[in-house]
This record gives C-alpha cells, structure tokens and sequence, in this order.
C-alpha cells in the first residue's frame, strides 16, 4: 500500500463526516481510504488519450417534446366548485398574522 494515511487526515475527515470513529474504526479507514487512493493511482496509469470523457457509462440523450395543452388547464370547472371566488381563483381564509 503505497499510500499512508495519517492520523490526522482520518481525524479530520471525522470532523468533515460528523462521525465519531474508535480506535479500531479509525485503523480500518486508515487502511480503507489507502486502499481507494492505491486504486486511483492504478487507474491513472491507463492511456486514456484516445477517449472521450464521459457523464455515465451508457449514452443518454434527452427526449424533449414540445408541451402542448391538449385538454385545458380544467381552471372554470375547479372555479365552479369553489365557496368563494376571487380575481379568478379561490379566495381562502388569511392563514398568517
């Protein structure tokens, strides 16, 4: 394991995660977190000159579609359904001071 994670490092990043770590939790992220950092480091050694970066692994596109009302916004009949109207919608009771 080339990369050695401190003390310090993993106390920090407890602070960061609001955990509360024991001894023994605090040795085994040492070794977790260096055991992340040794894969990075291998996945950096890959040629990647020749791909393109990506967001995700599969390609996603958008499906846009014009919005188009096809059956009203139904607003006259919510309306006539109201006890009380006001400019166009339904007047309610004041609820805050």
């Amino acid at each position: 394991m080339a990369n050695m994670i401190s003390d310090e490092t993993i106390a920090y990043v407890g602070i960061l995660a609001k955990l509360e770590l024991s001894g023994e939790e605090k040795e085994r992220a040492k070794k977790d977190m260096g055991e992340m950092l040794d894969y990075m480091d291998q996945l950096n050694e890959l040629d990647t000159s020749g791909t393109e970066p990506m967001s995700h692994a599969f390609f996603m596109q958008n499906v846009f579609r014009k919005d188009v009302v096809t059956n009203g916004d139904g607003s006259k009949d919510t309306l006539a359904n109201a006890p009380e109207k006001k400019d166009g919608g339904i007047k309610a009771p004041k609820t805050i001071g």
